[in-house]
């Protein structure tokens, strides 16, 4: 058999060449493909990048396709959200259209222009209410009280609880409770942290305080949050997680909350069992004291009571019938989150602030001297040497001028709720030329308002009580330039409350001892429908002698 070996290999040699030169050509066709396609889409990526940053200028923050401002918004909410939205608001003179993704309710105008506040506040009052939105994403934790009623439902609650708040009997409730919670329990918890050199969560201390207080104001009873050992209260840990949750959803797709909620899953499920241990304690305490009211036969000593939850109940709806449990739990858990975080917050940013401006401590102090300075030397002694020390009276609060300028300064800088929610109900337009379709959200940014230089000038961000101050006494801002109690028919029903709670912790503070920060602790805000500090604010207590106070006895 004869075998042509040289000619069958060239053969096939020739024929392995032309496959590898086939593949090589179609390997070059697919990179070349894709290369292409490559090179298309960073094409498209860099016109898409570069389109939506040029809009910046115009619009304040890069509009991106189909996902809006919501890159920003989650850059922004990464460290301090209240910072980057006044830097924003800044840049674009005070009011800016933030244009959220095509799937979600996050389109809205946002403002820190004090004429707009005016106009929704106050001028076109009626026509600027919280809103079907706002209602709806706070309906599970606030039910429909006051702070998120409109209409009918908000003006009856807040009649009701404004006759209250100036009745003698209700005042005479707050200074007493207070007086107790200060003397009996914080200066307690102060004493023993000062005596055992250990650090104190001053914000966690301060939100007990308040919480004990208006729980004594709303429902009549006393949680004993602050208590030495500062125990767990499962109620105030369930009420401060349902609020942080709560706030969450403004800035998720309702679609995508709605979502987890129906099928019981993520922070959802967890704010169901939140509320749920919030409506269980409502429930109990509405039970008892019906219990309690309905045992009494005595009308003159039923009255006795003043809280809120006593006078409402003594009350009928529209229709002559009392009202239901669950509008009840909702009138107490509206004023709890009214009264428990804005007062300990403010008073949190307060002492943070003074810990870096010591001569306004100074100033505080001798103005709390001169004024214990002017009693009878007898009764000055005699409370200094007394178990509870001196005891600030009411009239005494009221001249206290310069604490209460460093304290509307300190709110003017961190305002207890720093950003609100409107909604539009007809067409509109703001005095600035913002134009505002029917149904349009509006946030008003209060904690921007106060680092505005058009409003108050170039020192905007330093804390100046002086400002406050015209021939030593205190003078307010107008509501709509100082928001931080609300403005016009929504103005808070509890601000003189509010100065008189915050002005009696601090000077009781002040005049023992010397608050100071831990060096290096962390302050920045946390994203809450209040200002509440991220970590807390850590201090160390250092008492006062009575040295220190001496001096300013002597000047004066």
């Amino acid at each position: 058999m004869k075998i042509n070996t040289p000619t069958n290999f060239t053969a096939l040699s020739s024929s392995s060449s032309d496959v590898s030169s086939g593949r090589f050509f179609f390997l070059q066709l697919f990179f070349l493909h894709h290369i292409q396609i490559f090179e298309l889409s960073v094409a498209v990526f860099v016109f898409v990048a570069i389109n939506s940053l040029r809009q910046k200028k115009r619009h304040g923050l890069p509009v991106w396709p189909v996902l809006g401002m919501l890159p920003s918004l989650l850059s922004g909410l990464r460290n301090n959200p209240y910072e980057w939205l006044s830097q924003v608001l800044c840049k674009q003179n005070g009011t800016f259209r933030f244009r959220g993704p095509v799937f979600s309710c996050l389109n809205c105008v946002v403002t820190a222009d004090p004429r707009n506040l005016e106009h929704l506040l106050k001028t076109k009052f009626p026509n600027f209410p919280k809103g079907p939105f706002f209602r709806d994403t706070v309906r599970d934790l606030l039910g429909d009280g006051i702070f998120s009623a409109d209409d009918e439902t908000w003006q009856r609650q807040r009649k009701t609880a404004s006759i209250e708040f100036h009745s003698a009997k209700f005042r005479k409730l707050t200074t007493e409770s207070l007086l107790e919670l200060v003397h009996a329990r914080l200066l307690l918890v102060l004493e023993e942290s000062q005596k055992n050199s250990t650090t104190l969560d001053l914000q966690d201390v301060l939100l007990r305080l308040t919480f004990d207080n208006v729980c004594m104001i709303a429902f009549g009873v006393d949680p004993g949050c602050l208590r030495p050992g500062l125990p767990y209260i499962p109620f105030a840990k369930a009420f401060e997680e349902a609020t942080e949750a709560t706030t969450l959803r403004f800035v998720t797709p309702t679609c995508i909350w709605k979502a987890m909620r129906y099928l019981d899953i993520g922070l959802e499920k967890k704010l169901k069992v939140w509320i749920k241990a919030v409506d269980e304690f409502a429930e109990d305490v509405i039970q008892t004291r019906k219990k309690e009211l309905a045992s009494r036969c005595d009308d003159d000593d039923k009255k006795q009571r003043s809280d809120l939850l006593t006078v409402f109940m003594r009350l009928k709806d529209e229709n002559g019938q009392p009202f239901s449990d669950k509008f009840l739990r909702d009138i107490c858990v509206n004023f709890i989150l009214a009264g428990r975080d804005t007062s300990s917050v403010a008073l949190s940013w307060f002492f943070w602030l003074l810990d870096q401006n010591p001569d306004v401590e100074d100033k505080i102090l001798g103005e709390l001297c001169k004024i214990v300075g002017e009693r009878n030397d007898i009764d000055v002694k005699e409370e200094e040497n007394s178990e509870s020390g001196v005891v600030f009276r009411p009239e005494e609060i009221k001249k206290m001028e310069y604490l209460q300028a460093a304290i509307s300064e300190a709110l003017r800088l961190y305002p207890s709720v720093p950003v609100d929610h409107k909604e539009v109900i007809e067409d509109d337009k703001f005095p600035d030329g913002t134009v505002l379709k029917k149904g349009t959200k509006v946030i008003y940014a209060i904690y921007t308002m106060g680092r505005m230089e058009g409003i108050w000038g170039q020192d905007c961000r330093e804390f100046k009580p002086e400002r406050w101050l015209r021939d030593g006494l205190y003078m307010s801002e107008s509501a709509y330039k100082f928001s931080a109690f609300n403005g016009g028919p929504r103005l808070c029903l509890g601000k003189d409350f509010a100065y008189y709670q915050m002005k009696f912790v601090a000077a009781s503070i002040i005049y023992r001892y010397h608050v100071k920060v831990v060096e290096g602790h962390p302050v920045v805000p946390k994203l809450a429908l209040t200002m509440y500090m991220k970590h807390g604010l850590k201090v160390n207590i250092f008492e006062r002698h009575g040295s220190e106070r001496q001096k300013y006895f002597t000047s004066n």
